[in-house]
Protein backbone atom coordinates (compact mmCIF):
# COMPACT_ATOMS: atom_id res chain seq x y z
CA UNK A 1 0.00 0.00 0.00
CA UNK A 2 2.71 2.48 0.61
CA UNK A 3 2.82 5.69 1.93
CA UNK A 4 0.46 7.34 0.38
CA UNK A 5 -2.07 4.98 -0.11
CA UNK A 6 -2.70 6.06 3.80
CA UNK A 7 -4.40 9.05 2.67
CA UNK A 8 -7.34 8.82 0.93
CA UNK A 9 -9.42 11.89 -1.06
CA UNK A 10 -13.13 12.77 0.66
CA UNK A 11 -14.09 11.40 -2.81
CA UNK A 12 -12.41 7.95 -2.06
CA UNK A 13 -13.85 7.45 1.37
CA UNK A 14 -17.40 9.25 3.53
CA UNK A 15 -15.82 10.72 6.46
CA UNK A 16 -16.83 9.41 9.64
CA UNK A 17 -17.07 11.06 12.98
CA UNK A 18 -14.14 10.09 15.34
CA UNK A 19 -13.90 9.52 18.85
CA UNK A 20 -11.71 12.25 18.96
CA UNK A 21 -13.48 14.99 16.76
CA UNK A 22 -16.54 14.05 19.19
CA UNK A 23 -14.43 14.77 22.37
CA UNK A 24 -13.37 17.82 21.18
CA UNK A 25 -16.85 19.34 20.40
CA UNK A 26 -18.52 18.24 23.46
CA UNK A 27 -15.38 19.27 25.28
CA UNK A 28 -15.83 23.20 23.20
CA UNK A 29 -19.61 23.01 23.62
CA UNK A 30 -18.88 22.25 27.40
CA UNK A 31 -17.30 25.35 27.42
CA UNK A 32 -19.00 27.29 25.46
CA UNK A 33 -22.08 26.56 27.92
CA UNK A 34 -19.54 27.45 30.70
CA UNK A 35 -18.60 30.81 29.34
CA UNK A 36 -22.31 31.55 29.13
CA UNK A 37 -22.95 31.07 32.57
CA UNK A 38 -20.17 32.75 33.96
CA UNK A 39 -20.83 35.67 31.65
CA UNK A 40 -24.55 36.07 32.02
CA UNK A 41 -23.49 36.11 36.10
CA UNK A 42 -20.99 38.69 35.40
CA UNK A 43 -23.45 41.06 33.37
CA UNK A 44 -26.16 40.75 36.06
CA UNK A 45 -23.67 41.74 38.90
CA UNK A 46 -23.19 44.75 36.72
CA UNK A 47 -26.39 45.45 35.67
CA UNK A 48 -28.63 45.27 38.56
CA UNK A 49 -32.48 45.99 38.25
CA UNK A 50 -33.48 46.99 41.45
CA UNK A 51 -36.15 48.58 42.75
CA UNK A 52 -37.13 50.01 46.29
CA UNK A 53 -33.46 49.70 47.00
CA UNK A 54 -30.09 51.12 47.54
CA UNK A 55 -28.95 51.43 44.02
CA UNK A 56 -32.40 52.45 41.97
CA UNK A 57 -34.58 55.16 42.27
CA UNK A 58 -36.39 56.12 45.35
CA UNK A 59 -39.37 58.05 46.30
CA UNK A 60 -40.04 60.37 49.09
CA UNK A 61 -43.85 61.33 49.62
CA UNK A 62 -43.98 65.40 49.96
CA UNK A 63 -45.40 64.52 53.64
CA UNK A 64 -41.75 63.51 54.85
CA UNK A 65 -39.69 66.18 52.72
CA UNK A 66 -38.38 68.02 56.21
CA UNK A 67 -39.02 72.05 56.89
CA UNK A 68 -36.49 74.36 55.92
CA UNK A 69 -33.18 73.37 58.40
CA UNK A 70 -35.59 70.94 60.71
CA UNK A 71 -34.26 67.38 61.28
CA UNK A 72 -33.41 65.35 58.60
CA UNK A 73 -35.29 62.65 57.16
CA UNK A 74 -33.77 59.75 57.11
CA UNK A 75 -34.07 56.68 54.58
CA UNK A 76 -33.13 53.20 55.54
CA UNK A 77 -33.75 51.27 52.13
CA UNK A 78 -31.75 54.36 50.44
CA UNK A 79 -29.06 54.65 52.73
CA UNK A 80 -29.79 58.29 52.57
CA UNK A 81 -30.45 61.72 54.71
CA UNK A 82 -32.41 63.95 53.02
CA UNK A 83 -32.03 67.33 54.24
CA UNK A 84 -33.92 70.80 53.55
CA UNK A 85 -30.86 73.66 53.65
CA UNK A 86 -31.68 77.42 52.80
CA UNK A 87 -30.43 76.60 49.58
CA UNK A 88 -33.06 73.73 48.59
CA UNK A 89 -33.04 69.72 49.35
CA UNK A 90 -29.87 67.51 49.08
CA UNK A 91 -29.69 63.94 49.64
CA UNK A 92 -26.67 62.76 51.19
CA UNK A 93 -25.18 59.18 51.16
CA UNK A 94 -25.02 58.17 55.41
CA UNK A 95 -21.84 56.72 54.76
CA UNK A 96 -19.02 58.45 56.32
CA UNK A 97 -15.67 59.09 53.56
CA UNK A 98 -12.93 58.17 56.06
CA UNK A 99 -13.74 54.73 56.49
CA UNK A 100 -17.33 53.85 55.67
CA UNK A 101 -19.14 53.59 58.71
CA UNK A 102 -22.66 55.07 58.94
CA UNK A 103 -22.88 58.32 60.24
CA UNK A 104 -26.06 59.42 62.71
CA UNK A 105 -27.90 62.64 62.92
CA UNK A 106 -27.34 63.73 66.39
CA UNK A 107 -30.42 65.92 67.23
CA UNK A 108 -28.93 67.33 70.40
CA UNK A 109 -26.01 69.09 68.64
CA UNK A 110 -27.67 69.00 65.38
CA UNK A 111 -24.86 67.47 63.63
CA UNK A 112 -23.81 64.54 61.70
CA UNK A 113 -21.24 62.52 63.63
CA UNK A 114 -19.22 59.72 63.13
CA UNK A 115 -18.98 56.96 65.95
CA UNK A 116 -16.08 55.20 64.94
CA UNK A 117 -13.54 57.93 64.30
CA UNK A 118 -15.43 60.97 65.48
CA UNK A 119 -15.89 62.59 62.11
CA UNK A 120 -18.00 65.62 62.31
CA UNK A 121 -20.50 66.99 59.78
CA UNK A 122 -22.96 70.06 59.61
CA UNK A 123 -26.22 69.81 58.42
CA UNK A 124 -24.78 70.16 54.85
CA UNK A 125 -22.77 67.19 55.06
CA UNK A 126 -19.72 69.59 55.28
CA UNK A 127 -16.63 68.46 57.37
CA UNK A 128 -16.45 70.63 60.45
CA UNK A 129 -13.80 68.25 62.27
CA UNK A 130 -12.29 64.74 62.49
CA UNK A 131 -10.04 62.57 60.13
CA UNK A 132 -12.83 62.45 57.07
CA UNK A 133 -11.21 64.26 54.23
CA UNK A 134 -14.19 65.58 52.71
CA UNK A 135 -17.93 66.57 52.72
CA UNK A 136 -20.68 63.61 52.40
CA UNK A 137 -21.51 62.66 49.32
CA UNK A 138 -25.27 63.44 47.90
CA UNK A 139 -27.17 61.77 45.18
CA UNK A 140 -29.31 63.12 42.39
CA UNK A 141 -32.23 64.40 43.74
CA UNK A 142 -35.36 65.11 41.00
CA UNK A 143 -38.71 67.08 42.88
CA UNK A 144 -41.99 65.77 41.34
CA UNK A 145 -45.37 66.98 40.79
CA UNK A 146 -47.23 67.12 44.09
CA UNK A 147 -44.40 67.55 46.31
CA UNK A 148 -42.49 64.22 46.11
CA UNK A 149 -38.89 63.68 45.44
CA UNK A 150 -37.26 61.40 43.53
CA UNK A 151 -33.76 60.06 45.35
CA UNK A 152 -31.48 58.30 42.32
CA UNK A 153 -29.47 56.39 45.22
CA UNK A 154 -27.40 54.95 41.95
CA UNK A 155 -26.13 58.11 41.23
CA UNK A 156 -23.74 59.35 43.24
CA UNK A 157 -21.15 62.70 43.55
CA UNK A 158 -18.40 62.95 45.57
CA UNK A 159 -18.05 66.98 46.18
CA UNK A 160 -15.45 68.88 47.54
CA UNK A 161 -17.18 71.30 49.48
CA UNK A 162 -20.69 72.71 49.77
CA UNK A 163 -21.82 75.11 47.21
CA UNK A 164 -25.26 75.87 46.59
CA UNK A 165 -25.73 75.26 43.34
CA UNK A 166 -25.97 71.13 45.16
CA UNK A 167 -29.10 71.80 46.86
CA UNK A 168 -32.14 71.34 44.60
CA UNK A 169 -34.94 74.13 44.99
CA UNK A 170 -38.27 72.88 46.87
CA UNK A 171 -41.51 74.63 47.33
CA UNK A 172 -44.08 72.28 48.81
Amino acid sequence: MGFLGRFHTSASRPRLSTRRTFTRNATLGATGVVLAELGAGFLYFFWPNQTGEFGSALIVSAESVPEPMAAPYRDTAGKFYLVHTEDGLLAMYWKCVHLGCTVPWNPAEELFICPCHGSVYDYSGVRISGPAPRPLDIMAVTVLDGGAVEVNTGAITIRGDYEPEQAVPYTA
